[in-house]
């Protein structure tokens, strides 16, 4: 039993990828009408509608017993969060799938920097392989977007960095540290609240702050299909409320840096998903670094997974 309960913070996080793979299908449909400011304020205010009633009727004890640093924190990881679909969302617009997803990659790498700084976490040498190869991994499977094998050589299409491309570059990598961010406020504070009340305090932040956005771009919110809501709904309900929160429940057990490096398992439930509802084949490079990301996230866990026996 005790070792069941030691490995289920690495069941959640596998949970949990699954669970944010969906994320790009369902931005994918939604884009067709609704503007990526919009989708990501959609995602944390219907996870937002859920969690909060929850934790007022039956956690309110543990926000009150918040100081007023830990509000800060709460204030800062909501902001972060934000911050990150916000900017990487936007990315998508203004320059190649390629260019966005290699640079949105790098966030365990900052994790990784800045947590024994901020946390005081030692980076363990599995975790940090691990890291290294998940990373290499995440960057052919961007590059694998842009790349396709015609009549025996590699066709390639050449990451975009020039006109409004480099201000998408940069909001991909923006989203990446504040991903990062997000991940460092939110180990600290899980070690003094729930899933369920650290949840909802951090996600009503990052909604109320694009939904502010929202409001001042003065974006429609009233004319989509009914198809289009039911997109932003499943968004809401499964990456987000279900997605997210089960990598936050792990934060409390696993150090940050490991939970981010499990995270770069999104892009092997996205290639499986989008073969089965878009049709869309994967890439023998998105395969290679789809190989290799699942290596890194294996050789990151092993030693967690001795200590748990």
């Amino acid at each position: 039993m005790e070792s069941r309960s030691r490995h289920q913070p690495i069941i959640a996080t596998g949970a949990g990828i699954l669970f944010v793979s969906t994320a790009s299908i369902f931005i994918r449909f939604a884009q067709a009408e609704v503007s990526s400011i919009v989708i990501a304020a959609s995602r944390l205010l219907i996870a937002s509608l859920v969690l909060i009633p929850i934790t007022l009727i039956h956690y309110r004890q543990e926000w009150l017993r918040l100081s007023r640093s830990d509000l800060v924190k709460g204030g800062l990881s909501g902001l972060f969060l934000a911050l990150h679909f916000a900017t990487w969302i936007t990315s998508l617009e203004l320059t190649s799938v390629a260019s966005s997803v290699v640079l949105v990659t790098t966030t365990p790498l900052w994790v990784a920097i800045f947590s024994p700084l901020v946390l005081k976490e030692p980076i363990r040498r599995s975790v940090l392989v691990g890291l290294l190869i998940s990373i290499i991994g995440g960057v052919i499977v961007g590059v694998g977007n842009a790349c396709r094998f015609e009549q025996g050589v590699f066709n390639c299409q050449t990451l975009d960095f020039s006109g409004q491309a480099m201000l998408g570059n940069f909001l991909a990598l923006f989203g990446a540290w504040m991903a990062a961010g997000y991940m460092l406020m939110g180990r600290q504070l899980r070690k003094k609240l729930s899933t369920i009340s650290y949840t909802a305090l951090v996600y009503g932040m990052a909604a109320l702050v694009l939904s502010v956005a929202v409001i001042i771009r003065r974006e429609p919110v009233y004319s989509y299909s009914g198809e289009t809501y039911l997109w932003l709904l499943a968004l809401g309900i499964f990456p987000q409320l279900l997605g997210h929160s089960l990598f936050n429940w792990a934060l409390k057990y696993l150090s940050a840096a490991y939970v981010s490096l499990t995270l770069l398992g999104e892009p092997i439930g996205t290639i499986i998903l989008a073969l089965i509802f878009l049709k869309e084949s994967p890439t023998l490079l998105e395969g290679v670094g789809a190989g290799l990301i699942l290596i890194g996230i294996v050789v990151g866990s092993v030693d967690r997974l001795r200590r748990t026996q």
